[in-house]
């Protein structure tokens, strides 16, 4: 029996996960171990309205800030080899990584 890893990526920035996506997929293709993936799960959107004037008076305007959680999920034949290079690569702050085997 093939013991399988998922693995599970959220970002704000895009690119950045992209990135590791494509380092991952690299290491799959170099070991020749079986990768499904990367599967682009809903984009979480995290909308928080405020009011412009501090004091309240005057326009009734408000400003929107918008932050979007990007998701990724990669399914990985978990191969000892491939699993050490994985463990190795440079994962930038901003991008978290979850390694779950089954």
């Amino acid at each position: 029996m093939v013991q399988k890893a998922r693995i599970h990526l959220a970002s704000v920035d895009k690119n950045r996960l992209e990135e590791v996506c494509a380092e991952l997929k690299g290491i799959a293709e170099k070991t020749g171990v079986k990768m499904t993936g990367p599967i682009p799960l809903p984009t979480k959107r995290l909308v928080v309205p405020t009011r412009k004037s501090p004091c309240g008076e005057g326009t009734h305007s408000w400003d929107r800030y918008e932050m979007r959680i990007h998701k990724r999920l990669i399914d990985i034949d978990a191969n000892e080899r491939c699993m050490r290079r994985i463990m190795r690569i440079k994962v930038p702050e901003n991008v978290h990584i979850e390694i779950t085997l089954m």
